[in-house]
């Protein structure tokens, strides 16, 4: 059947219900806004946490993979990726790219009468509220993005609380699998930097994402270690830190937390719940001690 024959048959069948429906009969609000779909990991965290699940059209090919914090019911959606002749079949009016994703296919996308959304790339706070404003505006949904401004916000102000409530400031080593870590300026520093802590790789002068450094390891004192991607992420040659016997000196210290890969894609709208579960170990930390 035509996609033209379809709308016909949806319209007749729309007309029909609302003359035998009865009047005290509640209808359901129509959609804000609608065929939206997502092309990667980043940006399915967003439209879940901003866009009703019947707004949504589909869902990048990543959201059923183990670095996904998707709930069930999103796993189910259709996939999307960065082509433009899978998303021009998906018939989606608006596409939402991850930061620095595809952006040579606005154009195509734009002729078929497809609307395209970029992220912004950052690595704090800032950059969830920057790109919660960013789809709000573009999908017509500012009082969402609104409110999930305003309940960040309080969320992050509880943390300051809590950190202010502790009498130290443990500091926090973070390792991902593959044996990196992360100094100022990424949004892991961010996360434990909301949380009261001192990031080890900050406070050594240490800038952006770190390669794997076995030798540094060994000589560190931490009070806190922070994984990732150890118990859902990738797995592959490159996950140093899961084989390297110089990295067990860490992933056997008492004090571990490790954060699921998928609150931290990218700096989007699940960064504060990392934050959250290291503030948690950071609170047993205080407690123990």
């Amino acid at each position: 059947m035509s996609s033209a024959i379809t709308r016909v048959a949806a319209a007749l069948s729309l007309a029909f219900v609302s003359i035998t429906a009865s009047p005290a009969q509640e209808f359901e609000a129509a959609p804000a806004v609608s065929g939206v779909a997502s092309a990667s990991l980043c940006a399915d965290a967003y439209l879940i946490a901003l866009v009703e699940p019947g707004e949504i059209q589909a869902l990048s090919w990543q959201v059923d993979e183990p670095v996904s914090a998707a709930p069930d019911w999103a796993r189910t959606y259709p996939r999307a990726w960065a082509d433009a002749e899978r998303l021009y079949h998906l018939s989606a009016d608006h596409v939402v790219f991850g930061p620095g994703e595809a952006s040579d296919l606005s154009p195509l996308l734009a002729r078929a009468g497809i609307e395209t959304l970029q992220l912004a790339w950052g690595e704090d706070f800032e950059t969830v509220r920057q790109n919660f404003r960013l789809l709000g505006q573009a999908l017509g949904l500012e009082d969402r993005a609104a409110r999930q401004i305003a309940q960040l916000d309080r969320r992050l102000s509880a943390l300051a609380a809590r950190a202010e409530n502790r009498t130290t400031r443990p500091r926090v080593f973070y390792l991902s699998s593959s044996g990196g870590s992360a100094g100022i300026g990424t949004y892991v520093d961010a996360a434990i930097t909301a949380a009261g802590g001192e990031n080890l790789m900050t406070m050594s002068g240490a800038s952006g994402w770190t390669r794997s450094d076995p030798e540094l390891v060994l000589g560190l004192s931490t009070d806190l270690v922070v994984t990732s991607f150890f118990d859902n992420g990738y797995h592959g040659r490159l996950n140093r830190a899961r084989y390297h016997a110089a990295y067990r000196h860490v992933l056997d210290a008492e004090a571990r937390v490790e954060i699921p890969s998928g609150f931290w894609p990218c700096a989007g709208p699940h960064l504060i719940d990392a934050a959250e579960r290291i503030a948690d170990a950071l609170d047993m930390l205080e407690g123990a001690g």
